[in-house]
């Protein structure tokens, strides 16, 4: 084969269609800095399927985040291609957005308005129709909000209550790809596990989940596969089956100190 043929031939594997809700294939991304550029991913490849969700570990500026942008599109890779339900991030951004939905570490809504308002207004974004408080207020209850605090403004809420918000707008969405930022960071461990089940509930209904986590213990609880990640790379991927939290654990650290 010709040193041509060759390239061509890569080109259209990186860009060839997937069945995967997300898929990282040969991603990298460099930034420019004033001491020349900086790797922040290097051929990152990761595949989440419907009904699945793949746990991110890894220390800051692991590349992590820089991951999860190139599927919301807000950053374009420098090599590779961010997959959502088959389509392009940085090609058809708009398209992918309305196949995801993202929960960041910190759920920002509107503080003087209600769970209710939050959630018709964003909804009705979202799905570009009329939502009914009826069905709005059934989105809420699925996500575990109690009927109480949906009608109250949301400037009282925990952080689990902002995420159950969130949760409720992947659902409203009916979001096959889901994207989170350290979502469980200061969550007390009652509001975590339920954040937990909440999720398993969602890949259950067939959507692919890809969550950034400090978090070991709700990885291997909440994940079916952990990847970790070291300036940039993906250094090991698991599926959680295979392995105890104990050797979650070590097989982090081990990464950590190399």
């Amino acid at each position: 084969m010709t040193a041509v043929a060759s390239e061509a031939s890569t080109q259209h594997n990186a860009s060839a269609p997937t069945t995967a809700a997300l898929e990282a294939r040969a991603l990298s991304k460099q930034f420019d800095s004033s001491t020349g550029q900086v790797s922040a991913l290097t051929d990152v490849n990761l595949v989440v399927h419907p009904g699945e969700v793949l746990c991110l570990l890894g220390a800051n500026g692991a590349g992590k985040t820089t991951t999860i942008n190139c599927f919301l599109g807000f950053i374009s890779p420098s090599a590779g291609v961010a997959f959502v339900n088959g389509v392009d991030a940085a090609r058809e951004p708009i398209e992918t957005k309305r196949r995801l939905a993202y929960i960041p570490e910190t759920v920002m809504l509107y503080p003087t308005l209600s769970g209710i308002e939050n959630l018709t207004y964003f909804a009705e974004l979202a799905l570009a129709r009329r939502v009914s408080t009826d069905e709005v207020r059934a989105l809420l209850h699925a996500a575990g909000l109690q009927e109480e605090a949906a009608t109250r403004a949301v400037e009282g809420y925990s952080k689990g209550m902002r995420q159950k918000v969130g949760i409720a707008l992947a659902m409203a969405k009916q979001a096959t790809a889901l994207l989170l930022d350290e979502p469980t960071s200061g969550l007390d461990p009652k509001a975590s596990n339920e954040f937990s089940r909440l999720l398993s509930e969602l890949a259950s209904g067939g959507a692919g989940v890809l969550m950034a986590t400090h978090d070991l213990f709700r990885a291997k609880e909440s994940g079916t596969h952990v990847a970790i990640m070291k300036r940039g790379r993906v250094v090991a991927q698991h599926r959680t089956t295979d392995l105890t939290h104990a050797d979650l654990e070590t097989l982090y650290l081990q990464h950590m100190r190399d």
